[in-house]
């Protein structure tokens, strides 16, 4: 794994759930963009609720 996989999974991006072409995209990312991405979800996370359940459900996602 790169290290732009590396950060992204410590940052808790599902990164073993993407797709060979997600992981070119993101291999793809410059310095600026992967610390901005870090900090987007770093952010999301900080504000979204306390217990959030993931399930799949007849081929959709309940969140």
């Amino acid at each position: 794994m790169t290290d732009i996989l590396s950060r992204l999974g410590a940052a808790g991006f599902a990164v073993d759930a993407l797709t060979e072409e997600q992981r070119e995209v993101l291999l793809g990312l410059s310095p600026h963009e992967l610390a901005l991405l870090i900090d987007i979800k770093t952010r999301l996370d900080e504000v979204g609720p306390e217990v959030e359940a993931h399930a799949e459900i007849a081929g959709g996602a309940l969140f």
